[in-house]
């Protein structure tokens, strides 16, 4: 839902003395947790004493009416806000428009504005934002709205609403400043994590990370300990994907938003987190970082199964990165089941992917083949035509190790057919021919010889795993550039706003540490990194 600055009565109000029908009344305008602005107008004794009998019954009339003006204004702005607390938008608007119509009987500009105010965030709220920013517009008193920071936010706003972010972030900028001057931390804070989104939108890394920065300070001083550390992995997240930033930089934000989760208490959210904090450290290459933090996550995530099966995953990909082959198994397992339970396919079938690659590590290249076929099965189910030729191919490396010829022949054949159906995969049909035609032959002359001579270069342990890598390192090239198109954003969560853990996962999970080999897992198809 789009933030609606709306709330409880949380601060002082201003005072106006005005003439309404001869009768002297002050005018409140309370300030509604940065937004909504509830004209409460209180008559006040006039110092005017009537002539006549004739004149004081017209005045005790006219102030009937203005007492029941008000009141109504008064009632109708409470509904308007309950039934945008409610979730009925409808309603609201309804509601802001009859308090509209009493203050335009009043006569009076300062209510009228008030009143506009509310209409006009609310029809923001309503989705439709021209009609807002009329009535916001409509609400502006001259000069002295560039000092109104809910003015200024729900501008932003309407602004953002019809895709017009540049000029959305100037007024978010504006009500940041605003805010700040007020000592308000949280509004401050909602104000800059706003604008970062419209930067990032834009793909201005750097001013959005600004943004996010300022954000986690103005949190930390309310003591909005789980919305700062949103706003510094979010700052994480878009320096990563910046080039103006070095890996020291952005360790050293993590640092902070990990000291930021020991303030922490619901465990939903300090999961969530973690997992975040980790994948970024997976894209940075940092595995170890990594694992402590989805090992960190794995207790706050045990109450909700959807989170903990990603955390199981991911921690399964990092120590498959790390060559912890013999965890990763049981991490991996854990995934899977959790995903087969929650009715997960496609993330079922990455987790018994990564788990194959796995237990081939180890030298069980028959659970390896095992895995790959559920694996297979999963993506077919799916209809994720490139993951079942990534598949199809690392099946096909496994039953070649265990001398299954024949088997892997057919496993290429399906590669190449399935081939057909997947719109980006350059390169990778010369290089499945070729690897049919190898398996050919091999399955020609194997039988010949009872005693098999030295193993062929294509069979021999070095030889794989250079070849495996370059094939699967090719296919997740062109897995991210589909990936990339369907997703069609920049942002996983990090609503959003980062780059996905399937999208890094290939650039950064290739090297198991240390000087290790390179070490593929059916890289991002099956990748376990996440948020």
């Amino acid at each position: 839902m789009m933030m609606f600055q709306l709330g409880l009565v949380e601060c002082g109000t201003s005072s106006n003395w005005i003439l309404v029908n001869n009768e002297q009344i002050s005018l409140h305008l309370f300030r509604i947790h940065a937004g909504e602005f509830i004209c409460c107008i209180t008559k006040m004794p006039s110092d005017k004493s009537p002539s006549g009998e004739k004149e004081m019954k017209t005045n005790r009339k006219n102030k009937t009416k203005t007492q029941r003006k008000t009141v109504d204004i008064q009632q109708l702005t409470s509904s308007g806000h309950r039934a945008l607390q409610e979730g009925q938008p409808q309603d609201a608007l309804t509601f802001f428009k009859d308090a509209l119509k009493a203050a335009a009987q009043l006569q009076d500009s300062r209510v009228i504005k008030a009143c506009s105010f509310n209409l006009g965030a609310a029809y923001v709220e309503a989705g439709r934002p021209q009609k807002g920013l009329d009535f916001l517009q409509q609400a502006e008193p001259g000069p002295k709205a560039d000092r109104l920071p809910d003015l200024q936010f729900n501008l932003a706003l309407a602004h953002k609403a019809l895709g017009q972010n540049k000029e959305a972030a100037a007024y978010f900028l504006l009500a940041a400043q605003l805010y700040r001057s007020q000592g308000d931390g949280r509004n401050e804070g909602d104000a800059c994590m706003e604008m970062s989104h419209c930067y990032s939108s834009t793909q201005n890394w750097s001013q959005a990370v600004q943004g996010f920065l300022r954000a986690a300070e103005g949190y930390k001083l309310a003591a909005m300990f789980d919305s700062a550390a949103t706003a510094l992995k979010e700052a994480g997240c878009h320096m990563i994907q910046s080039d103006q930033f070095s890996q020291d930089d952005i360790t050293s934000v993590l640092t902070e938003c990990q000291n930021v989760l020991e303030n922490i208490t619901d465990q939903k959210i300090l999961g969530e987190l973690y997992l975040s904090v980790g994948v970024s450290y997976c894209q940075l290459r940092c595995f170890e970082e990594a694992v402590l933090c989805f090992n960190l996550a794995l207790g706050p995530a045990a109450q909700s199964p959807p989170l903990l099966a990603k955390v199981l995953q991911n921690l399964g990909a990092a120590q498959n990165a790390l060559g912890q082959f013999g965890p990763a198994v049981d991490h991996h397992r854990l995934a899977a089941g959790l995903y087969g339970t929650l009715g997960c396919r496609s993330d079922q079938a990455r987790c018994f992917s990564n788990m194959a690659f796995a237990y081939s590590q180890l030298g069980d290249e028959e659970e390896a083949a095992e895995s790959f076929i559920l694996a297979l099965q999963g993506f077919r189910d799916t209809r994720d035509h490139l993951a079942q030729v990534q598949v199809c191919e690392a099946l096909a490396e496994c039953y070649l190790k265990q001398k299954k010829q024949q088997k892997a022949v057919e496993l290429y054949k399906q590669a190449l057919s399935t081939l057909r159906l997947c719109q980006e995969a350059e390169g990778v049909q010369d290089r499945l021919v070729e690897q049919l035609t190898q398996a050919l032959q091999q399955s020609l002359t194997v039988p010949q010889r009872p005693h098999p001579l030295s193993p062929h270069l294509h069979n021999s342990p070095v030889a794989q795993h250079a070849r495996k890598s370059d094939i699967i390192q090719r296919l997740a090239s062109a897995a991210n550039q589909k990936s990339d198109k369907q997703r069609g954003d920049v942002t996983a969560g990090c609503t959003g706003e980062t780059l996905s853990g399937e999208q890094k996962a290939s650039e950064h999970s290739h090297s198991a540490g240390g000087g290790a080999a390179e070490t593929p897992d059916c890289m991002n198809v099956t990748s376990g990194f996440r948020r």
